[in-house]
């Protein structure tokens, strides 16, 4: 990624969010196939010969006890490592590196990787689109905040930001940033105007497309179950119900793409599809009949 420069959309958001025109998103290196944000899922997600080779790569980041990014998803330990009893439960920002490559990651012999290594990992042709979700000290609440709330959370999260910047920086990939905390984005915002953010939608649709407007928001990162038209609005998943709202189409009248999540049958896929989405984030491209692009 070139600091001071728009790599991650250049021109027309909807052509290239979502990795110049493939509509699939590999969820933490497609979960459900290969060990979860290790580097071996991150790889074959992007270089996978057997056609299920993605454009975009998603992964989860947050910082360890010293201070560096690495990829993580869960706030401890228990779910995804080996770690004994005495570390199970504590949080993955609280813990050393050396601790931390020290663990096991899902049998997969894989220590906790380094947010640097998962960039050496994937090729710079693949797009990468990095979750923030912890900056280290408290993350603040989720969703939309007051105008004096998003500026107290931008300087929480900006020493990490400016960390997992500087860590692009050294790379190539076309980058999207995407959270469900709005401090997260106002501080990728102050740092480095050109990379392009994502909202990630959870509570409401109304509250989500606020704070896309505060940020100038590239994309939304809506669940599925949140695609009014479709038969999946309002069916049960992490949250709803919501208020019917055409959200597919005041994105895109916004210029905004719309990558929805996680995608996990095929039914899921074709009403998706139909309903316009740009980007569809899955844990195993089976879902798609075995294409991911």
């Amino acid at each position: 990624m070139q600091r001071g420069r728009s790599t991650a959309v250049p021109d027309s958001t909807l052509d290239t969010v979502c990795s110049q025109g493939a509509d699939v998103i590999a969820h933490r290196g497609f979960a459900d196939v290969y060990p979860e944000n290790t580097l071996t899922a991150l790889e074959r997600a992007a270089t996978a010969s057997d056609g299920t080779a993605t454009t975009t790569v998603e992964l989860d980041v947050m910082p360890c006890a010293t201070g560096e990014p690495v990829v993580f998803h869960d706030a401890t330990l228990d779910r995804v490592t080996d770690a004994p009893d005495a570390l199970a439960g504590q949080a993955v920002w609280e813990t050393p590196l050396e601790t931390l490559r020290s663990l096991d990651v899902l049998d997969s012999g894989e220590p906790v990787p380094l947010l640097a290594e998962a960039f050496e990992a994937v090729p710079d042709s693949v797009a990468l689109n990095v979750e923030f979700k912890h900056p280290g000290v408290d993350p603040g609440p989720t969703g939309l905040l007051t105008r004096d709330a998003a500026r107290t959370e931008r300087t929480r999260w900006r020493p990490f930001v400016e960390r997992v910047l500087d860590v692009a920086a050294d790379h190539d990939h076309d980058l999207l940033v995407s959270s469900f905390f709005e401090g997260a984005l106002a501080a990728t915002r102050a740092v480095d105007p050109d990379v392009a953010v994502a909202n990630v939608f959870y509570r409401g649709i109304e509250d989500g497309f606020t704070v896309a407007d505060r940020y100038d928001c590239e994309a939304v990162h809506p669940p599925w179950n949140m695609i009014y038209g479709t038969p999946l609005f309002n069916e049960p998943y992490v949250s709803g119900p919501f208020d019917p709202h055409d959200l597919v189409a005041r994105a895109h009248e916004a210029g905004r793409a719309v990558n929805v999540w996680t995608v996990e049958t095929a039914e899921q896929v074709r009403h998706l599809r139909a309903a316009g989405d740009d980007g569809l984030v899955v844990d195993d491209p089976a879902v798609l009949g075995g294409e991911a692009r």
